[in-house]
């Protein structure tokens, strides 16, 4: 009895395998989805400076300064610049001009300038996407400010003899003071944990743990509805097998391709993006025990559901939601208050924050503490839950 029900397990292990090799659909999905999503959402993310945002530059000024201006805007490869002497639209729509923004040099902004009296340039941007609209905002203040300094040094260069005479009478400490406030003051800033500002270090967690859920939930969710529906389902219910024994042989194929999954798509993001990855163990730990949760959570999917096609549908129904709310690709700080607390019963979310803690700042294992017990929790959770939903079903 002892060797007996071991073997009995493999048994249907191996079973288990064969209903997925049979399935070409189950074997196209496990070869080519990971590295294709790893490859094009990776991509996706691997953010960059900005270069050659469709922009429209009106010139309603026409003076020598709005035209050297004009001339300095050009050498930003930021922006690809379509020049309006004159506008041709008053209010145009950005969509149907093709571009993100549109600056106009106002009437007298020369004038502004050697008068005293600076006039503000005025831009339209494209708010729709309010990541991309901040940064060609901040781009255009940049280029402003370069374009001033660059016109205070050539005014000073070119200050007549006499102006130059006259200013070095003016005490030493006030001509200091001068100069430091026409000198544009900035923060000096360091970044730790990820000092090249790199957006896939920090989505990294979020695409292995979303590519785990999306494939292990809805294919462990039909497991136990396919053998309902084929009817085969009572049968192993009345073997030597307990009713854990019956989940953990469902589980271990799925289990040993997902392992082989989650390797492909990290070497993926070490050799292609250059993630770092340090201490492996533990993020294989961290790795693991999300694998375990996503398969904990498809098998109970799959135990209380009827039909394969109503397994779906509840997988995806649960994994929609998942996405915006665990903190894969957006920071939770961004959420709402009222929501955080539901983001916090997400495995994903635990995984996600301790992955990152020991990927990206080298946390201890003192820092992972929560995060691991309720991963832990939820694997006991869920196949506890898979098996007790077997023994009701048999009674």
């Amino acid at each position: 009895m002892t060797f007996r029900l071991p073997g009995a397990l493999w048994s249907l292990a191996y079973k288990e395998f064969l209903h997925i090799a049979r399935d070409w659909r189950i074997l196209v999905l496990l070869v080519t989805f990971p590295p294709a999503f790893t490859l094009v959402i990776g991509h996706a993310f691997e953010v960059g400076d900005l270069a050659n945002v469709p922009t429209i530059l009106r010139d309603e000024d026409h003076s020598a300064e709005s035209q050297e201006l004009i001339d300095y805007l050009k050498t930003k490869p930021a922006f690809a610049w379509k020049i309006e002497a004159a506008p041709t639209d008053p209010a145009p729509d950005l969509l149907r001009a093709g571009v993100q923004g549109i600056v106009t040099i106002p009437a007298g902004w020369g004038h502004g300038l050697n008068n005293g009296d600076p006039i503000a340039l005025r831009a339209v941007l494209d708010g729709s996407d309010t990541t991309t609209a901040s940064q060609i905002d901040g781009l255009l203040q940049q280029a402003l400010g370069e374009f001033q300094l660059k016109s205070r040094e050539t005014m000073i260069d070119n200050l007549p003899d006499e102006m130059i005479e006259l200013g070095k009478k003016i005490p030493t400490d006030f001509r200091q003071k001068i100069v430091s406030s026409m000198t544009p003051w900035t923060a000096k800033s360091a970044f730790v944990y990820n000092p090249k500002l790199l957006f896939i270090d920090f989505v990294a967690p979020g695409l292995i743990g979303v590519m785990l859920q999306l494939l292990t939930v809805p294919l462990m969710a039909v497991t136990l509805t396919r053998e309902r529906e084929n009817g085969t389902l009572s049968q192993l219910l009345l073997t030597s097998l307990r009713h854990w024994q019956i989940v953990v042989g469902k589980v271990i194929p799925y289990l040993m391709i997902s392992a082989i999954m989650i390797g492909v798509v990290a070497g993926l993001l070490h050799w292609h993006f250059h993630v770092a990855f340090p201490h492996p163990a533990t993020l294989a730990l961290l790795s693991f025990l999300m694998l375990l949760c996503s398969l904990g959570l498809g098998l109970v999917i799959s135990a209380f559901c009827n039909t394969q096609a109503q397994a779906i549908q509840f997988a995806v129904f649960f994994l929609v939601p998942i996405i915006p709310l665990c903190g894969a690709f957006a920071p939770l700080e961004q959420l709402p208050d009222s929501i955080r607390p539901i983001s916090e019963l997400l495995p994903l979310t635990h995984f996600c924050r301790a992955f990152r803690r020991v990927d990206l700042a080298n946390a201890d294992f003192s820092l992972l503490t929560s995060d691991i017990v309720y991963l832990v929790a939820g694997v006991l959770v869920t196949f506890a839950a898979a098996a007790w939903r077997l023994r009701r079903t048999q009674s």
